[in-house]
């Protein structure tokens, strides 16, 4: 079998960030599919090389989160625009493994399935265009007519949907109820963040390593809602706790974080520079808790947000200030605690009383690390996706996922 996958913003470890196309596609080439990666990257030329058997593609597109509205269109219009001529050239393969965001990549998978007959399989990591909708960026009517349009065309088009979250996937189903997909959820690597690395806390240049540590990695943007994360540290300095409290990575917040951090005087407040997966590695591994954080709005509660996966991985408690599935996941599972802006305290007191009680944290631990390991597994998602891939007949792939607490 032979895959065309495409992903404007493919990256690998090295790299950092969102490394979930990197493992499916790895995992696709080690057993024994052949796999194509159409990518983008910030140079002038295009360059091909050959990553753990991957052929990657990579084209010679801009794009930076700070870009505006306009520019990013730009971006993704251009991006779609060389992928088709790439597509041209290479050799015709049984799918294209289209995934999003942006929206826009689907367009490449209709006109292929038009001009070649080639079948396309759609990853749906965000609900476009409803995220951007309901967070305010886009308002003109007209422009919100022509994107649920192409959603609604690119859905249809599929042969094949995949959905990050049970919430993306009952959102498809309610709007489109015929189509077929499968639930493939981010994903954990427990080989890779294993517990047994905090055994001894790694050091990391500023951060002490004697003191409790309540830490968030990921993106730094506007939906990311940081600002409960500065409150819940200002509520600990206030109360006199002798903790710390780190934020580690990128985004056109960070510099309104490094603002109000100064103007709140949060001394126990540290800003880390974006790092790749060996860094988050370090950082879970001096952690004593994990906090996720998005804005209250109902399309970010279908979120699937990696840092969830590496963190329970590493066994540990989670801090959270959303609802949702994952919410659901960790106060059924036992495994953390939800954050609003009325229950500062009852936060602080759990994070002491985990914190200070063995029992109560290795048996949080425990759970975290068997959640991790029994549904949220790589091999696990690689396996479904291999089926999924297999499977033409049934609406559902036999391996679908079933979440459970």
């Amino acid at each position: 079998m032979k895959i065309i996958y495409i992903h404007q913003y493919f990256l690998t470890p090295e790299e950092g960030g969102a490394i979930r196309s990197y493992h499916l596609a790895k995992g696709l080439v080690d057993a024994g599919i052949e796999v194509e990666m159409i990518t983008a990257h910030n140079e002038r030329t295009y360059d091909i090389r050959l990553i753990e058997g991957i052929k990657v593609h990579y084209l010679p597109i801009q794009y930076d989160n700070n870009f505006g509205f306009l520019r990013r269109v730009y971006s993704f219009l251009s991006f779609e625009r060389a992928a088709k001529q790439l597509v041209k050239k290479l050799p015709r393969p049984d799918y294209l493994y289209i995934t999003s965001t942006p929206l826009t990549t689907g367009m490449i998978g209709r006109w292929a399935k038009r001009k070649f007959a080639i079948p396309y399989f759609f990853e749906v990591r965000d609900l476009w265009p409803e995220a951007p909708i309901q967070m305010g960026v886009i308002k003109n009517w007209a422009i919100k007519k022509i994107l649920y349009r192409l959603e609604c065309q690119i859905y249809r088009d599929a042969f094949h949907l995949v959905a990050l979250s049970p919430g993306i996937s009952e959102s498809i189903e309610r709007t489109f109820p015929n189509r077929p997909i499968t639930i493939i959820p981010n994903f954990s690597d427990p080989e890779f963040f294993d517990p047994a690395i905090a055994s001894e806390k790694t050091r990391i240049d500023g951060i002490a390593s004697d003191k409790i540590t309540i830490s968030y990695a990921g993106a730094i943007g506007p939906v990311n809602g940081l600002g409960a994360f500065l409150d819940l540290a200002k509520a600990a300095r206030d109360k006199g706790f002798n903790w710390q409290f780190v934020i580690m990575g990128k985004g056109g917040e960070m510099q309104k974080i490094s603002r109000e951090k100064e103007r709140m005087e949060l001394d126990n407040l540290y800003l880390r520079p974006f790092g790749n997966k060996y860094d988050v590695r370090e950082l879970l591994a001096i952690s004593d808790f994990i906090y996720l954080s998005f804005l209250p709005h109902p399309v970010l509660t279908t979120s699937s947000p990696n840092k969830f996966f590496d963190a329970i991985a590493m066994g540990k408690p989670i801090i959270l200030n959303f609802k949702g599935w994952i919410h659901d996941l960790v106060v059924q599972s036992g495994i953390g605690i939800y954050h609003d802006d009325n229950n500062a305290e009852t936060v602080l007191d759990y994070i002491s009383k985990v914190y200070i009680n063995r029992d109560i944290n290795f048996a949080i631990k425990q759970r975290a690390r068997t959640l991790a390991c029994t549904q949220f597994s790589k091999k696990q998602a690689l396996r479904v996706l291999i089926e999924t891939l297999k499977s033409k007949k049934s609406k559902k792939a036999s391996g679908v996922y079933t979440l459970t607490a």
